[in-house]
């Protein structure tokens, strides 16, 4: 089981990146997916998540409109659109997909373990 993120790096203010989290050893399908992020000196919070079968959908606030989550089954793989990036977004991106990842509309948990991060540096 693991899960590879990808497609971090640096843009410009207003600008646009597209991550991509490839799972293998499982079907990504059957399970909750979720975005989260960590800035240098602050706690690991929940960007965006999609629960089993699409149930949910779970957007930070802070990112409402501007980004969007989807999962292709067919390619295994989770993706993050992100526009309208602003310097706030900097930070170290994850995904984590499993059983143990609760979605709705208004909360995002990971309680399973967490891939490898990419980072994510938007310039001002």
């Amino acid at each position: 089981v693991q899960l590879q993120a990808s497609g971090g790096g640096l843009v410009q203010n207003g600008g646009s990146l597209t991550l991509s989290c490839a799972a293998s050893g499982f079907p990504l399908g059957d399970y909750g997916i979720g975005w989260f992020r960590q800035a240098p000196g602050k706690e690991r919070e929940a960007v965006s998540c999609l629960g089993y079968r699409g149930r949910h959908t779970y957007y930070a606030d802070s990112v409402k409109g501007r980004f969007a989550i989807s999962r292709d089954n067919t390619n295994n793989t989770a993706y993050l659109q992100m526009n309208s990036l602003k310097p706030e977004d900097t930070a170290v991106y994850y995904c984590a997909s499993s059983a143990r990842i609760i979605v709705t509309t208004a909360i995002c948990r990971n309680f399973g373990s967490w891939g490898q991060g990419t980072q994510v540096t938007v310039s001002s």
